[in-house]
């Protein structure tokens, strides 16, 4: 999470499951080119390639929020 602060570019899809999972945020995707992590507003990203570092960030702003 905070390389991902530090850095948001080049970070894939699994990544960012990675981290939820590690702090137990549910995450799905059905049949979408999305998915959606289950913050208190649920926040989907593009699942495609490379994350648009604004993703990363909106992301990273959701985690700090659920960890507080």
């Amino acid at each position: 999470l905070n390389q991902m602060r530090s850095n948001p570019l080049d970070w894939r899809i699994e990544d960012l499951e990675v981290v939820a999972k590690h702090f137990g945020i549910e995450y799905r995707q059905h049949r979408t080119s999305h998915v959606t992590f289950r913050f208190p507003i649920p926040l989907p990203v593009p699942a495609a390639r490379l994350i648009k570092p604004m993703y990363v960030r909106l992301f990273v702003g959701r985690m700090d929020e659920v960890k507080r």
